[in-house]
């Protein structure tokens, strides 16, 4: 007897769970549509969003990584600005003012000055009265209280009007803004006029930028007068000599756009 073959059934078509599947996901697709139907868009939030999505700065250092199907021309549309928005944004582009001196340039402006200060003192003769340093201020003139005053006065002396015009001769020259600084010693001063030193190293101040306003017609948002008393000693206050380089005006060139 032949043995009776059997036939093995052939599957055709999806299986059954797929149908089952696919109908659920279809009934979430209709609840969803009913859902966005019935709801109300925002269009402040839409547009927002949309504005947001527009800005490059989202996308704008992040590689794609969807290989482009052109990607010369789109390399040279991005170089070129084309789909930039670069100037939607000003806040992004740095703010560079021209009158903004770099540190370099300001350490070169003031050193050029530096040089163009001690050249004049040479040719006036004026080293042996007048010092003059270099800061991070600015220039500063060193003027000692026996060439500009009397001792425990603020009245500028005759002997001493000639070193301010030199000075005042020097200053026309240059537009930099000048800072007067009156300093004393520590010996305390009281009277009618200076109740202390605080009052007396304010008026030299006063009197030197007066001197310069009046006599040499210079403006007066130029100049800026500062006593400090007895505060700021150059050398401590222990003898005559250290009281004599202690009492001094010193005026400060400052550099061009310092206050």
């Amino acid at each position: 007897m032949k043995r009776r073959s059997t036939r093995r059934k052939s599957n055709s078509g999806a299986p059954k769970w797929m149908v089952t599947y696919s109908d659920m996901v279809t009934l979430i697709l209709v609840f969803f549509i009913l859902l966005f139907s019935m709801s109300q868009i925002d269009l402040v939030k839409f547009e927002a969003i949309s504005e947001s999505f527009k800005n490059r700065m989202i996308f704008e250092f992040y590689p794609s990584p969807v290989p482009m199907e052109n990607p010369t021309e789109n390399t040279s549309n991005q170089e070129s600005g084309k789909n930039s928005n670069e100037f939607e944004n000003p806040t992004q582009i740095e703010n560079i003012n021209d009158r903004d001196d770099t540190p370099e340039e300001a350490e070169d402006s003031l050193d050029k000055l530096m040089g163009d200060v001690g050249q004049y003192l040479d040719n006036n003769s004026l080293n042996n009265v007048v010092s003059a340093s270099r800061t991070e201020r600015g220039v500063v003139l060193v003027l000692q209280e026996s060439i500009l005053f009397d001792s425990g006065k603020a009245v500028i002396v005759d002997s001493g009007k000639p070193f301010l015009d030199k000075i005042a001769k020097l200053l026309s020259n240059i537009p930099n803004h000048v800072k007067v600084e009156g300093h004393t010693d520590n010996r305390p001063i009281s009277n009618f006029r200076y109740p202390s030193n605080w009052e007396l190293s304010g008026a030299r101040a006063s009197s030197v930028i007066r001197y310069l306003i009046n006599e040499k017609n210079f403006d007066n948002s130029r100049f800026t007068a500062v006593g400090y008393g007895a505060t700021r000693p150059i050398v401590p206050n222990t003898s005559a000599i250290n009281w004599s380089k202690n009492r001094r005006v010193e005026m400060v060139i400052m550099e061009n756009n310092t206050e």
